[in-house]
């Protein structure tokens, strides 16, 4: 089950100014200090990878945008 989060980036169906849309969270923890992973899918190529909640505003996509990769979600 996808959760949200507490703040506007980390809100199931926010979209970041790159185009990155966030799915939510199933509660795993991602790579950065107290964070959860979230899932965000490129609405420019459809390309799906997990960001953690700090990194969502800024997300670029690994696939078109040159980003980084991804982690688990």
């Amino acid at each position: 089950m996808w959760k949200s989060g507490h703040t506007e980036t980390t809100t199931i169906g926010y979209s970041n100014r790159n185009k990155q849309k966030n799915h939510g969270s199933r509660g795993l923890a991602g790579n950065d200090y107290r964070q959860y992973s979230y899932k965000l899918e490129c609405l420019k190529c459809g390309h799906e990878y997990g960001a953690n909640g700090t990194d969502i505003f800024q997300r670029k996509c690994p696939s078109c945008q040159h980003g980084k990769l991804g982690i688990s979600f």
